[in-house]
């Protein structure tokens, strides 16, 4: 293996299609350049389509391509593969989709392409717990330690309006899941790591696809005859089949306003 010192930088900005992973990449190419730097995304074939859509619109904008990982299968795939239901506390498919293909893709720069990665986060001030989560994970779980940039903590000042400078300096439309409320844009909303306001949010924007994800929790309860669920309700199992003839009774509005005590899933770690 050629030492770290002979290998070439490589700025990569994790490109999640969100607004300030965005606003990132597009600093980080000014900075170093086009052919020094990398939009890498990890796709879970999950993404609502609108995502895709952002992503090659500030592709286009930066001019770099996108490169994208894609392991193949689904989360739902993934949770037969692992014989467990992902759920606010566990979440195979992201290490497994996001996580293992990120490392995977990293190694392979350095031993294949003689590159060092650098790694840019579009984190927030007010994220600095995910920070410390993401230096630490990068720092010990790849073979060498991988360095990190947070430049939306570290280097710009904490007001400025990312979402202003894409709508109205880039003329590029944020992806709709900022519009429709949600918190993050994982798995087109059906992020397992997603919590009772989460999937309140997405019963009532996209009934169908909350049917799509009580319908995957009921095929995989039967198919290995357990009885998990996605969601935790005062401590206990609660499908997402319960959780919805509840806001069918009493109005899926009166659940939109629960503070999930979760986070988006370890998906934040690529």
């Amino acid at each position: 293996m050629a030492s770290e010192t002979a290998r070439k930088p490589v700025h990569i900005a994790m490109f999640s299609g969100g607004a300030s992973s965005a606003y990132v990449a597009y600093k980080m190419v000014q900075a170093h350049g086009k052919d020094n730097s990398m939009l890498f995304f990890t796709n879970t074939l999950w993404e609502d389509e609108d995502n895709y859509r952002f992503m090659e619109e500030v592709s286009e904008y930066i001019g770099v391509e996108i490169t994208e990982v894609v392991d193949g299968r689904t989360p739902e795939e993934v949770f037969y593969d692992y014989e467990f239901l992902g759920n606010s506390r566990v979440a195979k498919c992201s290490e497994e989709l996001k996580v293992y293909q990120t490392l995977t893709f990293l190694e392979d720069l350095r031993d294949e392409e003689n590159l060092e990665p650098i790694l840019y986060f579009g984190i927030g001030p007010h994220e600095k717990h995910r920070m410390e989560n993401l230096q630490n994970f990068y720092e010990h779980y790849p073979l060498e330690p991988v360095e990190t940039r947070f430049p939306m903590v570290d280097t710009y000042r904490e007001d400025i309006d990312v979402k202003s400078i894409i709508e109205n300096e880039w003329n590029i439309k944020l992806p709709r899941m900022y519009d429709l409320g949600f918190s993050h844009a994982n798995c087109g909303g059906r992020c397992v790591r997603g919590g009772l306001g989460h999937y309140a949010r997405l019963y009532k924007v996209w009934p169908e696809r909350f049917k799509e994800q009580e319908e995957m929790e009921e095929r995989f309860r039967k198919y290995f005859d357990k009885d998990v669920s996605i969601l935790k309700r005062s401590g206990s199992r609660f499908t997402l089949k319960e959780y919805r003839e509840i806001m069918d009774n009493e109005g899926v509005d009166n659940y939109l306003d629960i503070q999930d005590d979760t986070i988006p899933c370890v998906c934040s770690f690529s």
